[in-house]
């Protein structure tokens, strides 16, 4: 394990309100509170950064990496790819920016398979939390999928877990799943009934 790097997971565009839509004001105000945590990460000694390439949140942390290493140019970016084939269904503008826009700027590639698995994707989250100390993770604490799997996961490392609520924004360290999974409820309560 690098005790200087830190993992991202994160939901797949269609779990946002906004979808695709990156200039979208809420696709926006989340990029700036990713960005946020990530120069802080930095100024607490995180140099190396490993990210899935995912649709989404992978690539959004991607982006801003890059865009940090400006700044802080002894950071590193690793792409962690769960197989050769991870963007073979997406669309040719997705293509375009994963493989053009995104890998060829990374530090290191890595490549786990070649063929598409079942488990190919949870084989990645592992990889990448078994070599970092942090996992900065865009998580509305819904039990199901990749993004609750990679935080169990890392919960159960003992890994130091930053978790950003995509619908509220607030952002809960030391991860407590009940926590992020409470803000989820506040945030659908009525306002008459005086909660947030």
């Amino acid at each position: 394990m690098n005790t200087n790097a830190c993992a991202f997971t994160g939901h797949r565009p269609t779990k946002f309100s906004f979808g695709y839509d990156e200039k979208n004001e809420k696709c926006i105000r989340l990029k700036m509170v990713m960005a946020q945590q990530i120069s802080a990460l930095i100024k607490g000694s995180v140099s190396t950064f490993y990210t899935g390439m995912a649709l989404g949140v992978d690539q959004w942390a991607a982006e801003i990496i890059l865009d940090l290493k400006r700044q802080h140019p002894h950071i590193k970016l690793i792409a962690v790819l769960p197989c050769e084939a991870q963007a073979d269904k997406w669309s040719s503008t997705q293509r375009d920016r994963y493989f053009d826009g995104l890998l060829p700027r990374c530090d290191d590639v890595i490549t786990l398979q070649g063929k598409y698995t079942p488990d190919c994707m949870h084989k990645r989250n592992r990889y990448m939390v078994d070599r970092s100390n942090h996992l900065l993770a865009v998580y509305d604490g819904d039990g199901r999928g990749g993004t609750a799997y990679t935080v169990r996961y890392a919960q159960g490392k003992g890994r130091e877990i930053l978790v950003i609520h995509p619908d509220t924004l607030e952002v809960v360290s030391g991860v407590d799943l009940e926590v992020v999974k409470q803000q989820k409820q506040l945030r659908i309560l009525p306002k008459k009934q005086g909660h947030i």
